[in-house]
């Protein structure tokens, strides 16, 4: 595959004090790491015929779209999420064998006062054996208070995983408001475009309505140790791709209890298709030639 992004020398990775910020509030912005001309390469791919024609058939206009497997839709997705300006930055934080969950393009509409998530933790949609799973969102717009960014809980990583369910099935939602009702304890995120964001699995976050009038738009990998093990919830056609490192044949599990969230999204599957761990994309690399 030819290279589409500007190459990089760069072997920065985090500084002390910025490993201290993550675990200390569970994300962290890092402006400066995309310059323009792949700003505008990436904006570019999200307007191909591949990717607008799935964000066309959701209510792309009254909601959030995620549009997952963004990686299999254009060739730059792929190399963005093996990019040294993301990967030197998270393996101090989950180690150097590091494979995908999940990839998205995520777009807030432009209609004032649509768009918002609720709150919720990632890792109440797809627990894992382990938390070392990490979300990095690559700006392709400022992030604002005014267009939706996303806000979270300072620390709330450390409060394990809450409550997402109502009537034995899982929402998607945390019940648990009292822990965003204390503004105090709220952190807007805002990365510049080129920018990024990353946060715990365990962060407890949500964005609110987009009152700009204008679309806010920014890529989305989730990755995770190669030794976190998914025990619930879908296999998309990336997970399980090994973006840096080794496969160790390794699952290491935290002491605890995990909800799983049950749900009928699946057919005959209560808690997803997650036991084959591996999505298209992921299985065909793995296939001897």
């Amino acid at each position: 595959m030819s290279q589409l992004l500007t190459p990089t020398m760069e072997i920065a990775g985090l500084t002390n004090e910025q490993r201290q910020s993550f675990w200390k509030d569970a994300y962290l912005v890092i402006d400066n790491i995309f310059p323009p001309t792949d700003v505008a390469l990436l904006r570019e791919a999200c307007d191909s015929p591949a990717v607008t024609t799935e964000w066309k058939k959701r209510d792309h206009e009254n909601k959030t779209v995620h549009l997952l497997e963004i990686t299999a839709k254009h060739p730059i997705f792929m190399e963005l999420a093996k990019s040294p300006r993301i990967l030197n930055r998270i393996t101090p934080l989950i180690g150097p064998n590091i494979q995908l969950q999940h990839s998205k393009l995520a777009t807030k509409p432009p209609v004032k006062g649509k768009g918002p998530f609720a709150w919720h933790q990632d890792f109440a949609y797809f627990p894992h054996t382990n938390t070392d799973l990490v979300a990095v969102m690559v700006l392709l717009d400022d992030a604002t208070p005014e267009n939706g960014c996303m806000q979270v809980v300072r620390g709330s990583h450390k409060l394990g995983l809450l409550n997402h369910m109502q009537g034995g099935l899982f929402t998607g939602m945390c019940q648990e408001s009292q822990y965003w009702e204390n503004e105090l304890r709220l952190a807007q995120v805002t990365p510049k475009v080129g920018g990024i964001s990353i946060h715990h699995c365990l962060a407890l976050h949500s964005s609110p309505a987009n009152l700009s009038g204008r679309p806010r738009r920014g890529v989305v990998f989730q990755y995770r140790a190669d030794d976190a093990y998914q025990l619930a919830d879908g296999v998309w056609a990336d997970t399980g791709l090994l973006i840096c490192g080794e496969k160790r044949e390794q699952v290491r599990c935290d002491a605890g209890l995990i909800c799983l969230p049950k749900s009928s999204r699946y057919q005959g599957y209560p808690f997803g298709h997650a036991w084959n761990q591996e999505g298209e994309l992921a299985q065909q690399a793995d296939s001897p030639v």
